[in-house]
């Protein structure tokens, strides 16, 4: 018979595995609904997602009690991916960082093009505008960063970053930007934050 102490033991691993299976049953189920929202839009089908994620119909309902807590989740999901990225950038080449960040954010905001139009149907209101201003910071040290390399005009401010961002991204969500005219779009907004 093991000790009180063992046991005890026991208990504490199986309730961290447990949490660790919890965390990687949501995640599992965030990316198959990100992929099955993208290919059905709102007739996707909790059941559909339960199944690509690979688990029951009540873990997802135990994790996201509704649809709407579920699209939510993925802008979450990317607002906290996009956190991630600003830190990694700010370890990086500071004199390509700022540009990588700002490409990738408008690309995000394509990709999710689906989620967010589906939110807006479901009456819930999200813009891009909510996940930039909780990432400000991030911007404004990526955005000092890259004018100490040189690679932005000393003359530009974080509200003209700020602008200039969500004003793409929402640009790229409510309109149909093929990739060669996000790529066009992108040069003359970085053409005129670069130096003289």
């Amino acid at each position: 018979m093991p000790s009180p102490k063992r046991a005890t033991t026991r208990s504490a691993l199986d309730g961290r595995s447990l949490r660790a299976d919890a965390q990687r049953n949501r995640r599992r189920i965030l990316e198959a609904a990100e992929t099955v929202f993208a290919a059905k839009g709102r007739d996707a089908s909790t059941e559909e997602i339960a199944q690509k994620a690979g688990v029951g119909i009540g873990t997802v309902f135990r994790h996201f009690p509704t649809k709407e807590a579920l699209l939510q989740a993925i802008i979450g999901k990317v607002a906290t991916g996009l956190a991630e990225d600003i830190e990694r950038l700010l370890q990086g080449d500071p004199a390509t960082a700022f540009f990588t960040f700002f490409t990738r954010m408008v690309e995000q905001s394509t990709e999710k093009k689906t989620v967010v139009d589906l939110l807006a149907e479901a009456g819930i209101d999200i813009t891009v505008a909510k996940p930039v201003h909780a990432l400000r910071q991030g911007i404004e040290d990526l955005l000092a960063n890259a004018q100490r390399a040189g690679t932005i005009r000393a003359d530009v401010r974080a509200p003209e970053v700020m602008a200039l961002l969500i004003g793409v991204c929402q640009a790229s969500l409510h309109t149909s930007w093929e990739p060669d005219l996000q790529d066009r779009t992108l040069a003359v907004v970085f053409d005129g934050l670069r130096p003289r």
